[in-house]
């Protein structure tokens, strides 16, 4: 259909069943209002008789398994409510022009950027070549298109926000030019490489998996390649909790130190021990040579070392509670992850800027809203900024709401929903 015709659709209420799917019945006007934009945006700028797809793409939220990925090690992760929404349309060339909500617009021809350029880093347009190149490295193809995207995953908030976008980008090219042949976990490593490659960043498969795949899963990463997804036949809206989101606000432009040294001594723990990860090492051969290890690497190398172990246990013992609907048992290892992060793998906030401790502030305000109540809290993400992650009854989302916003500013708080798809053309 055109872009009209499924302004109409929308009105007339078409894509609600499809809308309430995602986000529920009680976001229902507020999403209906958010496409609408989001169709007139596009209406605007190229036309209204384009003919159109929207395409949606969840964050994710990592539910246990705190910096365990890039060790080869176990997670879970869910896909939450919260997206990014594209209206695009094919061309007939290989331009790319993509006007993102509050972002300057990016016009990149494919058949031109086609190898990483270090000039080109950090940038959109980056990503844009960067996921055509993937999909052409594996035999799929890529073609022009025209889009329009918002999104209302906040950045910096540890949803996944750039992970929702590489995905994003290509499942459009999967539509439009592969007939949505490739599957979720193909674009997922497409995604990756888009980012690894021509981002210029660093990073796992794990946010990526989590956001093309939806509900949630659980993944062994011992071959990276080729990760083992598990998915876990849970409901937490319909077990009567929500999941919470606090953005505490903190600053993470001068955090790449510290979220690099963190599997940097991971790894120098395992080179010592002849492997490459910690995930090639046995655990009794780390534990008696432990000494050892804190007189060559230190003892915060030795002790999120530690932490990796210990914290595959429970991504082990978390998937088993989930499976039984044992909420109970699931959230007693939530609240051990969080404090295993705080002491041992510590990254809850920067030992350069001690003053800053927006996170242990969330985490101490947490404990006493949880109190009582049933649920748990954790650190979120990547840690040192950022957020923190609660558990709680749905009935009890407001308060929690309200002093979360209190401490840390209007809007801070996001409760969410797991979201059970992934990618998602909305029709």
């Amino acid at each position: 259909m055109n872009c009209q015709q499924t302004l109409e659709n929308l009105h007339r209420g078409t894509l609600d069943a499809c809308l309430c799917a995602l986000y529920g019945k009680e976001a229902l006007d507020e999403q209906r209002l958010r496409y609408q934009k989001a169709l007139i945006a596009f209406a605007e700028l190229y036309g209204k008789e384009r003919e159109i797809t929207i395409f949606s793409v969840p964050g994710r939220s990592e539910l246990s398994g705190n910096h365990t990925d890039h060790n080869r090690g176990l997670a879970i992760a869910a896909a939450v409510s919260a997206d990014v929404i594209a209206v695009a349309s094919a061309r007939t060339d290989s331009i790319v022009t993509l006007h993102s909500e509050g972002f300057d617009p990016c016009h990149v021809d494919l058949d031109d950027f086609v190898s990483p350029r270090k000039d080109r880093y950090a940038r959109s347009d980056a990503l844009i070549a960067g996921v055509a190149a993937g999909l052409r490295q594996r035999g799929f193809a890529a073609g022009g298109f025209d889009a329009y995207t918002t999104s209302d995953v906040p950045r910096g908030s540890g949803l996944s926000s750039s992970a929702a976008f590489e995905v994003l980008l290509a499942q459009i090219q999967n539509h439009f030019y592969n007939a949505d042949a490739a599957d979720a976990t193909t674009l997922a490593k497409i995604a990756k490489y888009a980012e690894n490659e021509f981002f210029g960043k660093p990073c796992g498969l794990l946010d990526q998996l989590a956001v093309a795949t939806g509900g949630i899963i659980a993944i062994d990463f011992k071959n990276a390649e080729s990760p083992l997804i598990e998915r876990i036949d849970f409901d937490l809206n319909a077990a009567g909790y929500s999941l919470l989101i606090v953005n505490t606000g903190g600053n993470h432009a001068d955090l790449t130190a510290d979220y690099a040294a963190i599997p940097a001594e991971m790894h120098a723990v395992a080179k010592e021990l002849g492997g490459e990860v910690l995930r090639d090492v046995d655990e009794i051969e780390f534990t008696l040579r432990m000494n050892e290890l804190r007189e060559k690497l230190g003892d915060r190398a030795v002790l999120r070392a530690l932490h990796f172990y210990a914290e595959n246990m429970r991504v082990t013992q978390q998937k088993k509670a989930l499976e039984k609907g044992d909420l109970d048992t699931f959230f007693r290892h939530v609240i051990a992850s969080g404090r295993s992060s705080f002491q041992f793998l510590q990254n809850v906030y920067s030992p350069s800027a001690p003053h800053e401790q927006g996170l242990s502030l969330a985490l101490y305000t947490a404990e006493r809203i949880v109190d009582g109540k049933g649920g748990a809290f954790r650190v979120h993400g990547g840690g040192f900024a950022g957020t923190i992650q609660l558990f709680l009854p749905t009935k009890d989302t407001g308060l929690a709401s309200m002093l979360m916003d209190g401490f840390f500013g209007r809007g801070s708080c996001m409760v969410l929903r797991v979201r059970q798809v992934g990618t998602k053309i909305i029709e």
